[in-house]
């Protein structure tokens, strides 16, 4: 018969794996609850332009992988587009780009990637970016012609049925570098946001280019989305300025699309 000290020996015996198991158990638990939901490819190399803002929306886009519990891999040297390197990433975001960034193999690289079911965000300049690559002004929707002065207009929601816009009002000023796009690179682009150009001056002239614009004409579009060659596509031409970067309307509008680039999800019925 065991004594008292007996059975507490045996109980400390048969606790202390226990222990250790439930130990291993929660760290194991708690491992898998602190992995990212997605991770993406923060990109924002130039041959052209260089935006300001880019370091505010690297900052701004941090932030968001912080909040939103995604991985953000920022880089700027052309040579991580491969392959390998690729397949960890559910979407690449373009920031602020700009000119011809990528060779024939990165270009390969990166259609394969759409061509895998996986998303791409551009945000600004992307429509600056890469003129020349049929199928990448196509995975943009539409590429930028030109633009006036920064100034203030009105900003109108097209589309709630996107994610990111929950909060935005119907109609709402903003201060941005409106974009002149030129006609549709591909059918079948989802029209989310516009600007109304009664509000502001569209017209613009560079004579150092020998380029004019008078703005679009009643319909402006300013973001929109797409399914596009097995993948996804998200674009919104603001983010010119820093400011806009710290303003919580627009990292929501920003964040709706990267979640509906990396993931697939989001899109509401209604």
């Amino acid at each position: 018969m065991f004594t008292l000290v007996n059975l507490s020996v045996v109980f400390k015996a048969l606790r202390t794996p226990a222990l250790l198991c439930f130990g291993i158990f929660a760290l194991a638990t708690k491992s898998q609850a602190d992995q990212p939901q997605f991770n993406v490819l923060l990109f924002t190399a130039t041959q052209g332009f260089h935006h300001a803002s880019q370091l505010e929306g690297v900052q701004a886009m941090r932030q968001l992988a912080d909040k939103h519990s995604f991985s953000a891999d920022w880089q700027e040297d052309p040579k991580v587009f491969n392959d390998d390197n690729l397949k960890q990433f559910q979407a690449i975001i373009f920031l602020s780009t700009a000119g011809d960034i990528l060779n024939p193999e990165q270009k390969a690289a990166m259609e394969r990637f759409i061509k895998s079911g996986k998303g791409f965000v551009g945000v600004h300049s992307a429509s600056d970016t890469e003129y020349k690559w049929e199928w990448y002004t196509k995975l943009v929707g539409r590429s930028f012609h030109i633009h006036p002065q920064i100034q203030t207009a009105e900003l109108q929601v097209l589309n709630r049925k996107f994610p990111g816009l929950e909060r935005m009002p119907d109609r709402l000023w903003w201060t941005d570098e409106w974009y002149e796009f030129g006609p549709e690179n591909i059918k079948g682009l989802n029209y989310i946001l516009a600007v109304d150009e009664q509000t502001y001056n569209p017209k613009v002239t560079w004579e150092e280019k020998h380029e004019s614009g008078v703005g679009m004409g009643k319909f402006h579009p300013i973001a929109w989305y797409h399914e596009y060659d097995g993948g996804r596509s998200f674009y919104t031409a603001l983010g010119h300025t820093a400011a806009a970067y710290s303003d919580t309307l627009f990292t929501e509008h920003l964040y709706g699309g990267i979640y509906w680039a990396a993931t697939g999800k989001g899109l509401r019925a209604k």
